[in-house]
């Protein structure tokens, strides 16, 4: 009977009968997985985690098709796509119950939240919670294969060539942000896949409620992505789906989407249960891939080896749930660990003032630093907003490169903070080392979501296996009357997400030694280059300009720097004083500390995080008496932060109350010239503070 069956299914059945058992034994495994965690709720669900029941047939046709040279970004519904690639139950469930030797985080991040970097299985980037925000650091990974491609830097696949799966619920596809990516995608046609899985609810929302149309429609508004939709719960039609999508991408570099419909028939997550709102459980149960699967088993091979092959899976998930729940945890030490990755620039190298040489603007030493790093490194690329050949950046800053270096290491992007901060993940997984611009730092909001979800959090929750290394420069502070939207500062924002390092520079020399030091760090760096600095155009600021350090000079960051020291007597007399400040803060120091002769030390940050704490350190306790400059406002800042540290660390070294300046604290600058005059410091504030300061 089994034969007769097995040739009539052969007309209609074009997967391989070894792949459609291997399929079966998986999807039973994900089953089976799915069953344990409920039955064991009271255990599986202290941490929260979330099922691909219902989701199995089109996910596994997809991870059994995934080479080693590919990339995957599952979400957090994907754990059959990490069986189809090859993980087992037992690595699955370490991260359930978050153990030591869960192989993606260390116990860190949630259930099928994978990072991977193995070298035979496909590569997974650090996966976040945050939905539809994986899309973009995915869409960079395409654009940094297409971009070895390009350039002939690309490994050689023998005409395998790589392929990227960026995997999605139909309902985060109405995020922005991943707009943004289809964007880039049908721009630039990238060798990328997009994995709409749609199971028409949200959480307890539906797509009526939330959706006005479905991803296939909403995916004609973007030129160039062909887009296939299916029935994702029929495994042989995903499998042959998929099969013929992965081909023509591998061949003719150029994106697409599958859309499968699936049913959903787990929970939300563990900790939203489905029939607190569910009014269509029975029907999404009648789309169950399981037994349509489990019916071509039985067909094809008989009612014995289905029965055989469950039971086998029952042992192996019961076995593997009590090693993994009996495993070890992760030590308490251990927390600390992958904040950053290590940095080789750990001392400053190089001539900063070779003979002979004139002394130059800022924004050219920072030029001619990228120079110099893409002159020697082919992996390194510039791109974001009007940096291209047409105009080199709206500061010059990047003028001449596209013409040196070509318009594919430098080009433009549209106007996606999102997409050039956030696919520096993707570029730098794949080997490459991006300059990206955002052209204000008030137009780093759009960005921060990729920055503070993705960029820094990639190296501590990938258990140090996915270090984000690129660097981002951002133009800053308030200059001509730059009115609300161009003026603002930012830093203390940035202060505060964690896993980034910033740096603000207020010397040209400073600025090249940085970007230099940014480029070999392999942390995500954001560099802050003042506006007004740029040319020393503002009165009192001529200090920015100077001469340009030769090719191999480099400081590392989180080292400060003295600008000026007072004298040995007044120190000795107890008559001087520290100020700590950087960027433009710096300049309205120097001009007021001329009122002081040989009383003033001033040190220059260089780098907001890290910071030079035993460099202020070292200030305090030399002259008890400190005063912060900052062009910020004051409340709630890095500044005020700053000043409890020293207050916390040095208490004991201080002689007056520390001092602080800085700008009036509005919502915004104003255009007006006058009124930006009055709202920000300037040398008489600070020549006021550093009198009160000194006579206390």
């Amino acid at each position: 009977m089994a034969d007769t069956l097995s040739k009539t299914m052969k007309s209609t059945i074009k997967t391989s009968k070894d792949v459609l058992l291997k399929a079966f034994r998986l999807m039973a495994t994900a089953k089976t997985l799915a069953e344990k965690y409920e039955v064991n709720k009271e255990v599986t669900a202290k941490y929260v985690h979330a099922t691909s029941r219902g989701h199995e047939a089109i996910q596994l046709a997809v991870g059994l098709q995934l080479k080693p040279q590919d990339w995957v970004s599952p979400y957090y519904r994907d754990d059959s796509i990490l069986l189809g690639i090859g993980m087992t139950p037992y690595e699955l469930m370490l991260q359930v119950f978050a153990k030591k030797e869960d192989p993606f985080s260390g116990g860190r991040t949630y259930y099928s939240h994978p990072s991977l970097k193995r070298d035979d299985m496909p590569k997974i980037p650090h996966q976040s919670s945050a939905t539809g925000m994986q899309a973009i650091p995915t869409t960079g990974i395409a654009m940094g294969i297409q971009y070895k491609e390009k350039t002939g830097i690309a490994e050689d696949y023998k005409g395998e060539n790589p392929i990227v799966v960026c995997s999605l619920g139909d309902a985060s596809c109405t995020e922005g942000e991943v707009s943004e990516a289809f964007q880039m995608a049908a721009l630039k046609q990238f060798p990328i896949v997009y994995l709409v899985q749609d199971n028409g609810w949200d959480i307890s929302a539906n797509a009526a409620e939330t959706r006005a149309q479905d991803i296939t429609y909403y995916a004609q508004g973007f030129k160039g992505i062909e887009v296939r939709t299916i029935d994702g719960s029929d495994f042989d039609l995903s499998f042959q789906t998929v099969q013929e999508v992965f081909e023509i991408v591998r061949k003719e570099r150029r994106p697409f989407i599958i859309h499968a419909k699936v049913p959903l028939l787990g929970h939300h997550t563990s900790g939203v249960r489905k029939e607190w709102y569910r009014d269509d459980l029975e029907e999404a149960a009648s789309r169950d891939p399981y037994p349509k699967l489990k019916d071509i088993i039985r067909e094809l091979e008989g009612e014995a080896d289905v029965i055989n092959i469950e039971s086998e899976v029952r042992k192996l998930v019961d076995a593997d749930y009590d090693k993994a729940l009996n495993a070890e945890d992760p030590i308490p030490s251990s927390v600390t660990d992958f904040i950053f990755a290590p940095t080789p620039i750990t001392e400053e190298k190089g001539e900063r003032e070779p003979a002979g040489k004139k002394k130059t603007v800022m924004v050219d030493s920072a030029l001619f630093a990228v120079r110099e790093i893409m002159s020697q490194h082919p992996e390194a690329l510039l791109y974001g907003q009007d940096v291209g050949g047409r105009l080199g950046g709206v500061f010059r800053e990047a003028a001449t490169l596209a013409q040196t270096f070509g318009d594919d290491r430098v080009f433009n992007t549209p106007i996606q903070e999102a997409f050039i901060i956030g696919s520096t993940v993707g570029m730098s997984a794949v080997g490459l080392k991006p300059f990206v611009e955002v052209q204000f730092a008030d137009y780093i909001w759009p960005g921060l979501n990729q920055l503070f979800t993705e960029v820094s959090r990639s190296n501590y929750l990938s258990n140090g296996k996915w270090p984000v290394s690129c660097v981002i420069r951002v133009p800053i502070g308030a200059y001509g009357s730059g009115g609300p939207y161009h003026s603002s500062s930012v830093e203390s924002v940035l202060a505060n997400i964690r896993g980034i390092k910033v740096v603000y520079p207020s010397t040209g020399a400073d600025l090249k030694g940085l970007l230099k030091a940014a480029y070999y760090d392999p942390n995500p760096v954001v560099i802050l280059e003042h506006k007004g600095l740029y040319w020393s155009k503002i009165p009192g600021t001529e200090g920015a300009m100077s001469i340009e350090p030769d090719e191999d000079y480099i400081i590392p960051i989180g080292k400060a720097r003295i600008v000026q020291e007072a004298s040995e007597s007044e120190v000795k007399n107890g008559e001087s004083c520290v100020v700590i400040t950087y960027g433009r803060g710096v300049y309205w120091t120097l001009e007021a500390s001329k009122h002081f002769e040989g009383k003033v030390e001033i040190l220059d940050l260089r780098s907001i995080n890290p910071l030079d704490m035993e460099a202020i350190s070292t200030s305090v306790e030399k002259h008890g008496k400190v005063l912060l400059v900052t062009e910020e406002s004051v409340e709630a800042s890095f500044t005020l932060g700053l000043a409890g540290r020293i207050q916390r660390d040095c208490f004991q070294f201080l002689d007056a109350p520390i001092g602080l300046v800085g700008a009036i604290d509005t919502p915004a600058i104003p255009l007006n010239s006058i009124l930006e005059a009055e709202l920000l410091p300037n040398a008489d504030k600070v020549k006021t503070a550093l009198e009160n300061l000194i006579n206390y």
